[in-house]
């Protein structure tokens, strides 16, 4: 693509979606066309991407729906791991890792949270001890989107119990199916398991599989934290598919017109102009789009993407960062995405109450305020955020606690096998 936006942009992608789409060949064949040409997530830079911005992206977007093609690979691969690789890993592991993103053949989680730590990660107790040219990995994580059925996944484990508690912490690109792992899912109250809790008992990860330095850990990990804040605020802006990637969902072979319409789950929980206008349409439907107060939220729900969209965009001027982008980024979504909530029960009136075949709309609406909760909790709570934004942006006194430099083995533990 030579265009860089505006019409020449779109015309360039409409021809080249007339050449290359075609609903009867596999899902494979086809995401392995979009990696090909920079367009599976034409954010990243080149080779990998095209190094767009927003802007650029939404022209593929529109094209990608007006086509009645499907979306590229989702997931905490695209959405997490790749940026994180790329940032932080060997050529040799960018190239083992990355394309396999892109054209959906491996599918990854995010082995971060424990039961043990809470919100604070660097807390974390799972244990890796080297053996040779491998670590035995033994712990447990939860909260894990997509674990049953990841390829991969982003594991933070501690390596060196003597160093501070944000030292001795080294990322590993952690293979799933071997022996040792345990998923088991998480019901949640919208009827889906998103989630899993994950157990691991001296399974092994190859030391040529750590991402970054050893023992450097929560550097990796606040890159893919950034990154992840940021997404769930909506600054990807990147159209996915329903198919799930990875050998294990059994999607890869499979025609990918058979995906054509479907709609993901409300993995990310986010809002977006898709919401808005949904929004719009049923108080037009219902005869609320004279109601003041409906207008005033509609109007309100409007300037909260506006801000949203507009943080994105500064986001990515470097002159202009102040380091709690992603940070505000999430706050902004999970605050649109209460607004949404409660301007959706004021258009649906009872019907919020209903849901599946007994609904008077497809459930979208009602989905996202069951869901609504979760987003202001993963990806560290909104009141971490808070924390953060204060601390290391705003340079406020940090809370109380302990020398930063006291060995992890000698800080109060819930619970631990050290």
């Amino acid at each position: 693509m030579s265009a860089t936006s505006g019409p020449e942009l779109k015309s360039e992608l409409d021809a080249w979606l007339a050449e290359n789409w075609d609903p009867d060949i596999s899902v494979r064949e086809w995401w392995g066309r979009l990696a090909a040409a920079g367009l599976s997530n034409p954010t990243l830079s080149e080779p990998f991407g095209k190094g767009w911005g927003r802007a650029e992206t939404r022209v593929l977007v529109d094209a990608i729906r007006a086509a009645e093609a499907v979306g590229s690979p989702a997931g905490l691969g695209m959405l997490l791991a790749a940026p994180t690789v790329l940032e932080h890993g060997t050529p040799s592991q960018i190239e083992r890792f990355v394309p396999a993103i892109l054209d959906g053949t491996e599918s990854w989680c995010q082995l971060f949270s424990e039961p043990g730590a809470g919100s604070d990660l660097a807390g974390l107790q799972t244990k890796a001890i080297r053996d040779g040219d491998e670590w035995i990995i033994t712990g447990q994580k939860v909260w894990t989107s997509e674990g049953s059925h990841a390829d991969l996944g982003m594991l933070v484990a501690r390596t060196d119990p003597e160093a501070p508690k944000h030292r001795g912490l080294t990322w590993f690109a952690f293979e799933m199916d071997q022996e040792g792992v345990e998923v088991r899912p998480l019901r949640e109250m919208t009827g889906r398991s998103l989630f899993n809790e994950v157990f691991i008992d001296g399974a092994r990860v190859p030391h040529a599989n750590i991402i970054g330095e050893l023992n450097d850990g929560w550097r990796v990990t606040n890159t893919t934290l950034m990154v992840e804040r940021a997404g769930i605020g909506g600054s990807h802006g990147l159209a996915f598919a329903a198919a799930h990637p990875g050998s294990i969902a059994g999607h890869l072979d499979r025609p990918v017109g058979t995906f054509r319409g479907k709609r993901l789950p409300l993995a990310a929980g986010g809002v977006g102009p898709g919401t808005l206008n949904q929004l719009s349409a049923e108080a037009r439907a219902r005869g609320r789009d004279s109601d003041a107060l409906v207008r005033q939220g509609l109007a309100a729900m409007h300037i909260d993407l506006e801000l949203m969209r507009l943080s994105a965009v500064r986001g990515r001027q470097r002159s202009q960062r102040t380091g709690g982008e992603g940070n505000l980024a999430k706050l902004r979504m999970t605050a649109a995405l209460r607004r949404a909530r409660s301007l959706a029960s004021t258009i649906l009136g009872a019907d919020m109450t209903l849901w599946g075949d007994a609904a008077a709309t497809d459930g979208v609406l009602q989905e996202m305020a069951v869901f609504s909760p979760a987003p202001s909790i993963y990806g560290g709570t909104d009141e971490i955020q808070r924390n953060i934004l204060g601390e290391r942006v705003l340079g406020l006194p940090r809370e109380p606690g302990p020398d930063p430099a006291t060995p992890f083995r000698e800080l109060s533990q819930n619970a631990t096998s050290w």
